[in-house]
C-alpha cells in the first residue's frame, strides 16, 4: 500500500494540470495558474515521498512524466493560447505559438527520461520553471499595480517572443542548478544559496510583483555559474 502513496501524488500532479488547462480555456487564467502552481507542490512532494519511503518503481517515473507535460507543458500553453488569442484575430497564429510550450516540454522530458547526468543539475531549462515563468507573469499582473506586467500579458509580441525563448531553453544544451539540497553546506550548493538569498531579497522588497525577476535570477545564477573560473555543482552520474 505504502508503494502507491507517491504515485497517488503524482496523479494529484496530473488532476492539477487538467483543472488548469480547463481554467485555462474557460478564461481563468489566474485559477489555471493557482492549479498549476498547486501541481508543482504535488511534483516536489511525490519525488520527496517516494525517496522517503523508497517506493522506486519504473511506473512511478514513466507516470511523472506523463504528469509533468499535461500540468507543465499542456497546461501553460493552454495559458499562452487564451493570452494570445485575445489580442490577434483569428486562432492559427495564437495556436501555433503556443504549441511551443507543450510540444518543447515533451522533447524536454523525453530527453531527461533517457539522460543519465541530470542528477544534480539539468541541461536546458527544467519544465517546472518554464510553466513557471508563464505562471509568474499572470500573477504578477492579477496582483499587483504594475502596468507594465498588464501590458506584457496584453501584448502578443512579447508572449510570441516568450513562448520562443521558453521553448528554446527548454531544448538548449546549457546547464540549469536543480533545487534539490543534498546537505545544508555552503560547498557544492553554493547556487542554490545565493538565489534563496536573492528570491527572500526580492519577496520583501517587490511582493507578487518579485515572481518574474525570481526567474529571472534564476537563469540568470546558472548561466553565470557555468562561465569559466566559477565553482559550480558537479555533475553526479545517477
Amino acid at each position: 500500500m505504502i508503494k502507491h502513496i507517491p504515485n497517488t501524488i503524482t496523479l494529484l500532479n496530473l488532476v492539477s494540470g487538467f483543472a488548469a488547462t480547463v481554467c485555462a480555456i474557460k478564461g481563468y487564467n489566474e485559477y489555471a495558474s493557482f492549479c498549476i502552481m498547486a501541481g508543482m507542490l504535488f511534483d516536489f512532494f511525490d519525488g520527496f515521498t517516494s525517496r522517503l519511503l523508497k517506493a522506486y518503481s519504473a511506473i512511478g517515473k514513466d507516470l511523472d512524466s506523463l504528469a509533468d507535460i499535461v500540468t507543465f507543458g499542456i497546461a501553460p500553453g493552454a495559458i499562452v493560447l487564451n493570452l494570445v488569442a485575445g489580442g490577434v484575430s483569428g486562432y492559427v497564429f495564437p495556436f501555433a505559438v503556443a504549441a511551443l510550450i507543450p510540444a518543447a516540454s515533451a522533447l524536454r522530458l523525453a530527453r531527461f527520461n533517457n539522460d543519465t547526468t541530470q542528477a544534480t543539475s539539468f541541461r536546458g531549462l527544467a519544465t517546472p520553471a518554464s510553466a513557471f515563468t508563464i505562471v509568474s507573469v499572470v500573477l504578477a499582473s492579477s496582483y499587483t499595480d504594475s502596468g507594465l506586467y498588464d501590458r506584457m500579458i496584453a501584448s502578443p509580441l512579447f508572449l510570441t517572443l516568450l513562448a520562443i525563448c521558453l521553448a528554446t531553453m527548454m531544448l538548449l544544451n546549457i546547464r540549469m542548478f536543480s533545487l534539490k539540497l543534498t546537505s545544508l553546506k555552503w560547498k557544492g550548493n553554493e547556487e542554490r544559496w545565493i538565489f534563496a538569498g536573492v528570491s527572500i531579497l526580492l519577496m520583501v522588497i517587490f511582493r507578487m510583483a518579485s515572481l518574474p525577476m525570481i526567474m529571472a535570477a534564476y537563469i540568470i545564477i546558472s548561466v553565470l555559474f557555468t562561465l569559466p573560473g566559477i565553482r559550480r555543482t558537479p555533475h553526479i552520474p545517477s
